[in-house]
């Protein structure tokens, strides 16, 4: 009998609810069970809690995987974040800059920055750009590139969108879908950009601020993974078990329900499961294999990866920023991370500096299967190619590798997606949440919320989470969701999910 973290056997008896991944999704909603005297069972395939917003630990140096500001307009999100951490969650500055032609640009971008920076010749280039754009907008708007330039001008466009973009995402701006844009960017255009640099400073309040322009963010003082860590230790004192290195083999279920789980060569019967799992494995996973529509539509969902090369430096104050974005297609590099101006303490010397390559790519590919002293040595060469550090300053490294870490919106998601949800409406014990579960580019405090409504639709609630529809309605500019508005949600959602296109 294999023993749980704390060193004692856990019990062998069936859970009531069984949880598919340890990430912010997935203990989200084992503590918001725990809070309701709710006892569950999470199984994760890693040795390390938080899945991408765990914290690294390579010699002492602590790195987050992506970088997780914490920012919330969701109510009830907010106050666990500070239920959890405590003292130990921290107000940070918010600084990042562009990267552009040997020369750096506040982001967001500032109108005299960007004027001095590009030259006045430029600057008007941009300028009549930007007026073209309002004056004849491209139609149809379906692509990312069309979305962007409509509300910045094509000049602004190649300049600080479409290098960086397609780094991350690995194909042409023209292939990303419309709707990508207006999820990430919503309500930000260059009027807002010149707006926000020129208006006089008045504290906003939570609700006005449009998350895209924020100045400072909260943080753990260790990282991401503190929060999922501390999360994983709080449900296991309730009662509930987190089981690592326990990877989900089979699903088993029968028309009109789950029943079992086999993960870690053991069986694992429940009342209702809960899965974070990227889709494409969910799907792989059942047993006996879907009706072959459903096992077809594994293959329409696709991920783009992304690795980090962790550089410890000789010095300290290289650079203001939390990071920065990289617009220059001579270097590989997308994102360098500055974990000293994360959090002071996620740096054991202080006369030192880890900085984090961020390099995005596909599984397999040639940045991808690099060994990793040939990707040191690359950030090495790039972080001086780049004027910010020079080779012999860097005296260590280290190469984190992370899958599946951004689900791709291409042409064939959408008829996945349809498949996995008309496929949900038959097993309505299965609730999918978070960013892979759902197949959804989002922020944490989205993937949190999904979790928590789940958990309440097992207590009693009755939430469509399809229709949870944060970054559309309020993930940038809108009001927060209160208790009192999930309290008027819960009476208005459906049984099942509608299917995609409907109304």
């Amino acid at each position: 009998m294999e023993m749980n973290r704390a060193g004692s056997a856990p019990r062998m008896s069936d859970a009531d609810v069984l949880i598919m991944g340890a990430g912010p999704a997935g203990l989200t909603a084992a503590y918001e069970l725990s809070r309701n005297d709710v006892q569950s069972l999470v199984l994760e395939a890693d040795s390390i809690v938080g899945g991408i917003a765990r914290t690294a630990n390579y010699k002492g140096y602590l790195f987050d995987m992506g970088g997780h500001r914490f920012f919330t307009k969701v109510t009830l999100v907010d106050q666990m974040w500070k239920e959890v951490l405590g003292d130990d969650f921290i107000t940070r500055p918010r600084a990042s800059r562009i990267y552009y032609r040997r020369k750096y640009f506040q982001y967001p971008l500032e109108p005299m920055n960007a004027l001095f920076g590009l030259g006045i010749f430029e600057a008007i280039r941009c300028g009549l750009s930007y007026a073209k754009a309002q004056v004849f907008k491209s139609r149809p708007e379906e692509d990312f590139e069309t979305w962007v330039s409509n509300r910045f001008g094509k000049r602004l466009f190649q300049i600080f969108f479409k290098t960086y973009t397609e780094k991350v995402w690995g194909m042409p701006c023209r292939e990303i879908k419309a709707e990508w844009a207006a999820q990430r960017i919503k309500d930000l255009s260059l009027f807002t950009l010149v707006w926000n640099a020129i208006r006089p400073r008045t504290r906003q309040s939570r609700e006005k601020v449009i998350k895209t322009l924020i100045h400072e963010f909260q943080y753990p003082r260790k990282g991401p993974g503190m929060m999922w860590e501390r999360t994983r230790d709080i449900v296991e004192k309730r009662g509930s078990r987190v089981l690592m290195e326990t990877p989900v083999g089979k699903i088993h279920w029968r028309p009109g329900a789950v029943e079992a789980v086999t993960a870690g060569g053991r069986r694992f019967n429940a009342k209702h499961f809960i899965s974070s799992l990227p889709i494409r494995d969910l799907i792989k996973s059942l047993d006996p294999a879907p009706p072959p529509h459903i096992l077809r539509a594994a293959d329409d969902f696709h991920y783009r990866d992304f690795l980090t090369v962790a550089l410890i430096v000789r010095g300290k104050n290289l650079f203001p920023d939390n990071w920065i974005y990289v617009h220059d297609p001579k270097v590989h590099v997308g994102r360098i991370q500055n974990y000293n101006n994360w959090s002071p303490e996620m740096v054991p010397d202080p006369e030192t500096t880890c900085l984090g390559l961020e390099y995005f790519c596909s599984e397999g590919d040639q940045v991808w299967s690099m060994p990793d002293q040939a990707l040191i040595d690359l950030g090495r060469r790039e972080l001086a190619q780049l004027g910010i550090v020079g080779s012999a300053q860097v005296t260590d490294g280290t190469v984190v590798r992370v899958k599946k870490a951004y689900p791709v919106y291409d042409e064939s998601y959408r008829h996945g997606l349809a498949a996995i949800r008309e496929f949900l409406q038959s097993v309505p014990n299965l609730q999918l949440v978070g960013r892979n579960g759902m197949h959804r580019y989002n922020n944490q405090d989205h993937s949190m919320l999904t979790a928590v409504l789940a958990a309440r639709n097992i207590i009693g609630a009755n939430y469509d989470l399809w229709k949870i529809n944060v970054d559309a309605d309020y993930h940038e500019s809108g009001a927060p969701i209160t208790e009192g508005e999930l309290r008027g949600l819960e009476s208005t959602q459906p049984l099942t999910p509608s299917r995609v296109g409907t109304a």
